[in-house]
């Protein structure tokens, strides 16, 4: 019977730090009532970011995450931003043999990005995105071309998410 009194004293303490934690101004960035800094909804703000055409396959493949995060599959918005990205793709080989064969890589994708207000036509946030992904090698060729293509997609899911998260993140704190 003496545990109760300590368990009951943590429940209690637990509740009065939820209590207060509740009023610190804390907002979750996702929450669909999460609003910017001037007042708009955050996912309005979002919706509003036209996503500029980047070069290539993997490129595509970004834009195209991008926009349908930001849109979740709607019509966008009248464009208030424009996001602009480069990418810069390499690749490193891995577990290299005696014969100089790698029986593995990884594919490292970067993107800088600028995001754009289209009134002014000022940059006003800029960052980098990077993701690196592995995959193994083979004797057969398309299952090489499939692995490359697995971890570029994979790559790209992950830089389009970080990309989201920093331009939401601004959003919601300055525009």
């Amino acid at each position: 019977m003496s545990w109760r009194s300590p368990a009951i004293a943590l429940v209690a303490l637990a509740v009065v730090a939820g209590f207060g934690l509740s009023a610190c101004g804390f907002q979750p960035l996702y929450g669909s009532g999460t609003t910017t800094a001037n007042g708009t909804r955050l996912s309005e703000a979002m919706a509003s970011v036209d996503v500029r055409p980047i070069p290539g396959r993997v490129g595509q493949k970004l834009r195209n995450e991008l926009i349908f995060s930001n849109t979740g599959g709607n019509y966008a918005a009248n464009t208030r931003y424009r996001l602009q990205i480069a990418l810069r793709e390499r690749v490193i080989d891995q577990l290299m043999q005696i014969t100089g064969d790698a029986r593995g890589q990884v594919y490292q994708l970067e993107a800088s990005f600028k995001l754009v207000d289209s009134a002014s036509g000022k940059v006003i946030h800029s960052g980098v995105a990077l993701s690196r992904a592995a995959y193994n090698r083979y004797q057969e060729i398309f299952a090489n071309v499939h692995a490359r293509r697995d971890a570029e997609n994979r790559a790209a899911d992950t830089v389009a998410e970080s990309i989201k998260t920093q331009v939401a993140a601004f959003l919601a704190t300055s525009a």
